[in-house]
């Protein structure tokens, strides 16, 4: 619906003069701070807004936060009427779609209406706090008054978006956390109260109910796997070649495992330890949470103890990159497996003459409607024996398209959909609404599922909206649904299949789990003609 998408906003604001002359000042007349309220569309009712504005070097930013989407803030214009109220228009935009809102404000509320080419409705907007300007990278320029005042809101608004907000951590253990990180404070600095909210958020429990890492988290360039009991750096940028293929013993002076286990404060303590442990150990390479967990002495620069395969220690001092900095990867294998092959691609399938296999990459779900053709096209001209659905490095998009672009179809292809023909791939890692097509593989269709076990529950709350912090801008992410995609039995995606690939494996660039695919002789009987 076109309301979800336009009243989803979470940009810079550039206001302007009524006669778009120039920028518009900062006027007394304009509110700034943290608004909250309803929009009622025409079309699917009533959905919560929640709207900031501050004043930032002389002109106006902000951001407008609903259920869905985001769209940028194109401009503001501000007009007496004969009765000298002052008249708000606000535009936004995205890809085309635009929106317009006009508004009165009365000193406490903004009262008026939206308007889109095929919707329209009242807004309401309440201030409820004040809000600063956005801050700077690590968020350093905020007063701790204006950290209190996000703790507040965090405290506040989380319990009230989040449908079940204490299935799983009580009330009182959420507020004692919340007085904890207010008492330390003015001893915190910007990483420290990043970690103390998100160990809060935490606390809900699902997967999806988390603060986003902000864009300067001092991301280090290598890349850390856990193999067994051993944790490997799989992957490193240019400058750290050295180091590649060694195993970390320290991050400065703590036992990796241990850092690892510290980590665990900052996962979701609902979903299970496989799913912990996943992210747990992407946040041993993040400044951000090395430096916020009192880890390392400093964000941009963390010191590792590793050992080479000879025996030797040494150390190495890794740097943080900028945001969105690009880097010349180097892996610790000569040649990828094929479902590392094309990590630009988020959907890609070839056929395998030699097993008579079409395998398929599936790791996101965009433009899955004309993706899906071209595989089911294949599948038609090959007559393959096997179809190899590949969800390990699927992190979830909508599970609606999946079941009927993909699911749906493969369980109609009689040839296909039989016992020891169709297999889907899973780890820990498919997530979401890549978790909910795996199960609908295993329950509609005859599929075998292979790999290693799903880290999320499949009965859980998902479905997750965002809000922004009024001052860190900071974006913390809330499940709204709870979906149950496993009816009797535990509540875990497990493989029909377990294979857990070793070191060694990764090393020489092998797929156990695809080879196993390979090599499986189905028992069933030929398919009719």
């Amino acid at each position: 619906m076109k309301l979800l998408g336009c009243l989803a906003v979470a940009a810079t604001i550039a206001a302007w003069s009524a006669s778009g002359m120039g920028q518009l000042a900062c006027n007394p007349n304009v509110p700034t701070g943290h608004f909250e309220g309803t929009a009622i569309s025409r079309q699917v009712g009533q959905v919560d807004v929640s709207f900031n504005l501050a004043c930032a070097n002389g002109n106006y930013s902000g951001t407008l936060v609903s259920p869905a989407g985001t769209y940028i803030y194109r401009g503001s214009t501000i007009q007496d009427d004969q009765f000298g109220k002052n008249h708000l228009h606000f535009d936004f935009e995205s890809g085309g779609d635009k929106i317009g809102i006009d508004a009165l404000f009365d000193g406490r509320v903004l009262r008026g209406t939206f308007a889109v080419t095929e919707d329209g409705g009242p807004v309401e907007l309440r201030r409820t706090a004040d809000v600063g300007p956005p801050s700077a990278p690590e968020g350093m320029s905020l007063t701790k008054e204006q950290w209190r005042q996000d703790l507040a809101f965090l405290a506040g608004e989380l319990p009230k978006r989040h449908p079940d907000a204490f299935h799983f951590t009580d009330r009182l253990t959420f507020d004692k956390a919340v007085r904890e990180l207010d008492h330390k404070l003015d001893g915190l600095n910007a990483d420290e109260i990043y970690v103390g909210m998100d160990r809060i958020v935490n606390l809900i429990g699902d997967g999806h109910t988390y603060i986003r890492v902000p864009a300067d988290d001092a991301n280090l360039p290598i890349d850390i796997e856990r193999f067994g009991d051993d944790y490997c750096l799989v992957a490193v940028a240019d400058g750290n070649q050295k180091a590649l293929g060694a195993r970390v013993l320290k991050v400065e002076n703590l036992p990796i495992d241990q850092a690892r286990s510290l980590m665990l404060q900052l996962t979701p303590g609902d979903e299970t330890r496989e799913l912990q442990n996943l992210r747990a150990i992407d946040f041993l390479t993040g400044g951000i949470f090395l430096h916020g967990m009192r880890i390392t002495p400093q964000r941009d620069e963390v010191r590792y103890t590793i050992v080479g395969d000879d025996g030797h220690e040494f150390t190495i001092d890794v740097h943080s990159v900028a945001p969105n900095q690009k880097l010349n990867w180097i892996y610790a294998y000569r040649e990828p497996p094929l479902f590392r092959q094309k990590p630009e691609q988020s959907f890609w399938y070839v056929y395998l003459p030699d097993s008579s296999t079409v395998y398929c990459s599936f790791r996101g779900y965009k433009d899955l409607s004309k993706e899906s053709r071209g595989l089911l096209d294949l599948i038609k001209q090959q007559h393959p024996n096997k179809l190899v659905i590949d969800m390990r490095l699927n992190g979830g998009g909508d599970y609606t398209e999946g079941l009927k672009y993909l699911v749906h179809p493969i369980r109609d292809l009689a040839n296909i959909n039989r016992k020891g023909h169709l297999f889907v791939l899973i780890g820990t890692g498919t997530f979401s609404a890549a978790m909910s097509n795996s199960a609908h593989f295993r329950y509609q269709t005859n599929a075998i599922l292979v790999g290693q076990q799903i880290g999320e529950k499949p009965n859980s709350w998902q479905e997750p909206r965002e809000m922004n912090l009024p001052n860190s801008h900071w974006t913390v992410r809330y499940s709204t649904k709870f979906y149950k995609f496993v009816e009797t039995g535990e509540n875990l995606i497990r493989p029909d299949q377990e294979i857990i690939p070793a070191w060694d494996d990764y090393r020489q660039g092998r797929d156990p789990v695809l080879d196993w695919v390979l090599k499986y002789e189905s028992k069933t009987a030929p398919a009719a003609p």
